[in-house]
């Protein structure tokens, strides 16, 4: 039997409800697994001080991320289909937010791809979905090629904000918990997510710009527009198409 892995992005801000779409992309397709782009932060010492504001600066994209660790990983990954004995996800420890969809449409799109990968396995081929949620996703090059479908989820700044403060904290690798500083979001959140989107939208404008081609084939999903049942239908038709095709 070949192996057949697809990895699926699924980018947005903080609080853009992408980690809620990739759970419930996890639920409907077989043979699945996530890949979440915060497990590959750097130790918390590592995290860089903001040299303007003096604190933990845990959302510019240069210092944000393990870039080296998470390529080689998601390399290994499309490779072999299994993620690397050695990974960690802290995931569990965060909130988790329930956004419930309709039951018929998460029926039916599960009947779906389990049919669809009964049809490959009659052909010898198994698919192995990898959907790779992050608010970075789109930042570095060698990520973006490597991405098979490239989802990105799109909320208004007040609304991130307001999402944002009302949550408790996230926790680190380390297990212990980060709060935002007072001013954090105005000063370093909302900031680092405008310098690593401006480049894939026209006009660099992240509220309303459309994708300019610079991350080849986004889908730009504004959250706010649609129910996540009718998110859910949006991107499993795609994810349908991308394997019968």
């Amino acid at each position: 039997m070949k192996n057949r892995v697809i990895f699926v992005g699924v980018g947005g801000a903080t609080c853009s409800g992408k980690t809620t779409l990739a759970k419930h992309l996890r639920n409907l397709l077989p043979e699945s697994v996530i890949l979440h782009q915060d497990d590959f932060a750097p130790p918390q010492e590592n995290i860089p001080i903001h040299p303007g504001y003096n604190v933990q600066d845990w959302d510019s994209a240069e210092g944000a991320v393990d870039w080296p660790r998470m390529i080689k990983t998601l390399k290994k990954v499309k490779e072999t289909g299994v993620i690397p004995p050695e990974h960690r996800s802290h995931d569990h420890l965060n909130e988790q937010r329930d956004v419930p969809i309709d039951r018929a449409v998460s029926e039916r799109w599960k009947e779906t791809f389990t049919q669809i990968a009964r049809e490959h396995e009659e052909r010898g081929e198994r698919l192995i979905w990898v959907i790779v949620d992050g608010f970075l996703l789109y930042w570095h090059p060698e990520i973006v090629e490597q991405l098979d479908v490239r989802l990105f989820l799109r909320v208004p700044h007040d609304v991130l904000k307001q999402r944002r403060h009302e949550r408790h904290g996230y926790h680190t690798a380390e297990g212990s918990l980060w709060r935002d500083p007072p001013h954090y979001w105005e000063q370093i959140v909302w900031p680092a997510y405008v310098a690593a989107h401006a480049g894939i939208v026209e006009g660099g404008d992240v509220e309303h710009g459309r994708p300019n081609g610079a991350v080849p084939g986004l889908i730009l999903i504004d959250g706010l527009d649609m129910g996540m049942s009718d998110i859910v239908e949006k991107v499993s038709a795609r994810l349908a198409e991308e394997v019968q095709a």
